[in-house]
């Protein structure tokens, strides 16, 4: 998880909002000043990570979470990848 957690955290205004055990809940703010919850759940048996991404405001977001949680995706791979 603390690998998760750094990439979550390298993106810029991201702020981790609460953390316990296998559990990641971040906020991060978009540029026109919307805020996205963010929750991730590592299932370490299962060897997957679930993630619930969901905008506060508004319906559609034009895949904005969806890009953000695949670069996250991406990044997480390529940490795990160096280790």
């Amino acid at each position: 998880m603390l690998t998760l957690k750094a990439v979550i955290a390298a993106y810029p205004r991201t702020r981790i909002i609460a953390e316990a055990g296998n559990y990641i809940h971040a906020t991060f703010r978009v540029n026109i000043g919307f805020t996205d919850d963010v929750e991730f759940l590592a299932d370490e048996a299962a060897g997957v990570v679930h993630v619930r991404s969901a905008s506060r405001i508004g319906y559609w977001d034009f895949g904005a979470n969806r890009k953000r949680i695949e670069k996250v995706r991406k990044r997480y791979k390529e940490h795990i990848g160096a280790q």
